[in-house]
């Protein structure tokens, strides 16, 4: 296997890129648990196994990318043996000093390689080179694997959003304050 390299994105990836398999597959949800009782409101996420794997659709339109991608304030790609195995979009939001990952994507025969893990070093070490103090990575409840990569990677459950996505899935939030 030859050397992974990070790269900014260039036009050219654009087509590989939307062209990779977006979607995960997981074993277990973080499941969304919302009381009300004598004006109190709780809410609270349990990590509920599944009867069966579910495969889980990306909840953004990975074809819209080629648009998008030149309103993202960074985006890196991960490429090995000259094709495009991964991808990182970045997003500052300003008065907050804040960088959110709007997307980190990984072909599915490079996961587990430390793919993910190079693209989100990259766009933390990007946020830190402007001085932004915050870096949040989101994801569907329902992709506990990305919850996992989270957690393993330093970032802290710090809230939720729901019928964030088109599809009306919770959206989870995890930041990583940066130095």
């Amino acid at each position: 296997m030859s050397e992974l390299q990070i790269r900014p994105t260039v036009a050219t990836d654009l087509a590989r890129l939307m062209g990779l398999d977006h979607s995960i597959v997981s074993e277990s949800v973080w499941q969304l648990e919302f009381r009300r009782d004598s004006g109190q409101v709780s809410t609270t996420f349990r990590e509920v196994r599944l009867p069966r794997a579910i495969q889980v659709q990306y909840p953004h339109n990975h074809f819209a990318l080629a648009d998008d991608w030149v309103r993202r304030s960074m985006m890196y790609t991960a490429v090995q043996n000259n094709d495009p195995v991964g991808y990182i979009s970045l997003l500052e939001r300003g008065t907050a000093s804040t960088v959110w990952v709007t997307d980190l994507v990984t072909d599915p025969a490079s996961r587990r390689r430390g793919v993910g893990t190079a693209l989100l070093a990259a766009g933390q070490a990007w946020a830190e080179s402007r001085s932004h103090r915050r870096f949040i990575l989101e994801m569907q409840s329902k992709n506990v694997p990305a919850i996992h990569f989270a957690q393993k990677n330093g970032f802290e459950f710090c809230g939720y959003n729901d019928h964030y996505y088109i599809n009306k899935d919770v959206a989870l939030f995890f930041a990583k304050i940066l130095k």
